[in-house]
């Protein structure tokens, strides 16, 4: 089955551009917004053997399933599952205990790590503001696609709770990275002089280690 085309239409666009999303496998056709929509659907749909072969080369889907491992910190976890065990998720050494329903395994499992990320990201939060002597209002997490973390200028800064799922100086140095827009809500070279003197690792190797492994992590959990 032909995967469905989402139409984008864009103002900085200057000519039809095809694509298929690392994160979610969606295929998107981006127009300019004056581009006629027939001959470009057109030309988008006979693109179906190179759209294939893109959708072919995406990560594969991890779902929390009896006996998955799931990447998380610097190793891994196991998932164990028992219909009559305790439908709490608990944590012995490497392994995920967790009872009630097949149904319910993924929600509560997310649930789990949702919390987990919450916990260690808010230490982590709290450890680089004071080492930069700034205030961070509030911590969150979300699912984005796009980002791993954002800073607001009213102090809230919010993570994707898939930072939990990656090796742990990655995951500070984007902590480091967010925390230094305390400072600057800007991209510039004092920013990244802030970075460079709270990162405790080298910032453009988390950053590459993201552009290589980050989009396989937004499969992790899903079915399909």
């Amino acid at each position: 089955m032909n995967a469905p085309i989402e139409v984008v239409r864009s103002a900085r666009a200057r000519r039809a551009r095809l694509s298929v999303d690392g994160t979610t496998g969606r295929v998107r056709l981006v127009l300019p917004v004056r581009a006629p929509l027939k001959p470009a659907l057109a030309w988008a749909e006979g693109k179906a053997a190179w759209i294939a072969e893109q959708r072919a080369r995406l990560p594969d889907a991890r779902p929390f399933a009896p006996g998955a491992e799931i990447p998380f910190e610097d190793g891994t976890l196991t998932i164990q599952w028992d219909a009559d065990a305790p439908r709490t998720v608990k944590r012995v050494g490497d392994v995920l205990h967790c009872g009630g329903t097949a149904e319910g395994l993924t929600r509560r499992i997310q649930s789990w790590l949702r919390r987990e990320a919450l916990r260690l990201l808010s230490a982590d939060t709290e450890e680089f503001a004071a080492r930069a002597g700034v205030v961070v209002t509030k911590v969150a997490i979300g699912d984005p696609k796009s980002r791993w973390g954002s800073c607001a200028s009213s102090g809230t800064i919010r993570y994707s709770w898939r930072l939990i799922l990656m090796p742990v100086w990655v995951r500070r140095s984007t902590v480091a990275h967010e925390v230094a827009h305390r400072l600057h809500m800007n991209h510039g070279p004092e920013f990244y002089r802030v970075v460079a003197a709270l990162d405790e690792h080298d910032p453009d190797a988390s950053r590459a280690w993201l552009r290589r492994h980050g989009a396989a992590l937004h499969w992790v959990g899903r079915e399909s």
